[in-house]
């Protein structure tokens, strides 16, 4: 399995972080591009460079390199994820303005009708926002808000990143064991 992760410069990228880490972890292939923004949010928030991210995705490319692979069509992925997802980088999705690798790889994601999860990361949306969400989603994308259940009672960080993780991989049916499901141990949130 191989998949595209976008970084963009939404605050958020502890949520990436945990994406790329499990993802690894399966042994799912990545393919890495950050936005310049994206990089600069990862090292704020998180402390990282691109460098640091190597350990965990196969290849990271420029975002301003559109010769690169994940550019093309003819590169089989099951799809991308962008997170966090500003709403700039959204808006260009939306519009299918693929002026950086990014974009580029989100709109041929769509155009392939691959799956394409967003999780924006912003509050509140204003209606451009919205209609930008309402557009991606009827060409196919999932829109996955970075807004975790607590029902399962997260006891820190790691827990709601965990939620969020599971969930986008729910999304690509991949196998884990990151969340509690309904049912399984009783109701969740019985403890």
């Amino acid at each position: 399995m191989r998949l595209i992760i976008g970084i963009s410069g939404g605050s958020g990228a502890i949520y990436a972080l945990g994406l790329l880490q499990t993802l690894k972890l399966l042994g799912i292939e990545t393919h890495l591009v950050m936005t310049k923004m994206g990089e600069d949010v990862v090292k704020y928030e998180c402390g990282l460079d691109k460098n640091d991210l190597r350990e965990f995705a196969k290849e990271i490319y420029s975002y301003d390199d559109l010769y690169a692979p994940i550019a093309s069509g003819t590169f089989k992925t099951e799809g991308m994820v962008i997170i966090p997802c500003s709403m700039k980088t959204l808006a260009a999705v939306a519009n299918g303005y693929s002026d950086n690798l990014l974009s580029r790889s989100a709109d041929v994601v769509l155009k392939e009708r691959r799956k394409l999860v967003v999780v924006p990361r912003e509050t509140p949306l204003s209606i451009i926002h919205l209609k930008n969400m309402l557009e991606l989603s009827r060409a196919g994308a999932v829109i996955m808000p970075a807004a975790p259940g607590f029902y399962t009672h997260p006891q820190c960080i790691s827990d709601i990143v965990a939620i969020m993780t599971g969930k986008i991989l729910d999304a690509f049916d991949i196998d884990h064991d990151l969340i509690e499901r309904w049912g399984e141990k009783g109701k969740v949130g019985e403890r």
